[in-house]
């Protein structure tokens, strides 16, 4: 059997893989985003926070992920629960740092002219401060997404959702029938994911983005 006759006889089996797979990353990018961000606020005018949950999330990244999943097992059991933990705590360094990273980077003065305006500081945050850092936050959530595709992947040894359960049943008969078109439908699967995304957020930073910012932060 061809590729691609693979592919149209098992067209339910792995367009059904690919869309858990594209929803457990965007709930997990989702959840990520929000815990980070608010980390990310309260980091950049505080040292202690700043440096504590930079450290916190580069030491979850050093942790392998089969390690991480299957430790996991015991609390949250097989699936979904441990998969949407472990792709979540992997999603958080990019994001708490260049959340930390735009809004240390920002001009003093643009926000010196926001208090002479008379903003409080939480309007000053939303209305100009996180507006000006975008670009750079923007760019943590889209890093993070990437890492996220890759290590769903993974997660079918978890019985997680997604593509990788394609890709565990290739190689584990490697050499069989099928298990080469298995193996490489999987792979490509997760690349198609991996495109759709990022072109996603190439568009919200072009519909969100002032024009004059655009040119200055590039993912």
């Amino acid at each position: 059997m061809s590729f691609g006759e693979y592919v149209v006889s098992r067209w339910d089996t792995l367009s059904l893989a690919a869309a858990e797979h594209a929803l457990v990353v965007a709930i997990a990018i989702v959840l990520a985003s929000v815990v980070g961000i608010g980390v990310g606020v309260l980091g950049h005018g505080s040292p202690r926070v700043r440096e504590g949950s930079i450290a916190v999330s580069a030491a979850i990244l050093t942790v392998p992920s089969l390690a991480l999943l299957t430790l996991l097992i015991p609390l949250t059991g097989l699936g979904w629960g441990s998969t949407l933990i472990a792709l979540t705590a992997y999603a958080f360094l990019p994001i708490i740092r260049n959340t930390v990273t735009g809004l240390r980077g920002l001009d003093a003065a643009t926000v010196e002219a926001g208090r002479g305006m008379g903003l409080s500081r939480p309007r000053l945050l939303l209305r100009v401060q996180l507006p000006l850092a975008w670009p750079m936050i923007l760019t943590g959530i889209r890093i993070s997404t990437q890492m996220a595709i890759g290590i769903a992947a993974i997660a079918a040894f978890v019985d997680g959702p997604g593509l990788g359960n394609q890709i565990f049943e290739g190689l584990s008969r490697l050499g069989s029938v099928n298990s080469l078109n298995a193996t490489l439908a999987g792979t490509l699967g997760i690349v198609i994911i991996a495109v759709l995304f990022d072109l996603f957020f190439a568009a919200v930073r072009h519909l969100t983005t002032p024009r004059g910012l655009r040119v200055r932060v590039r993912p």
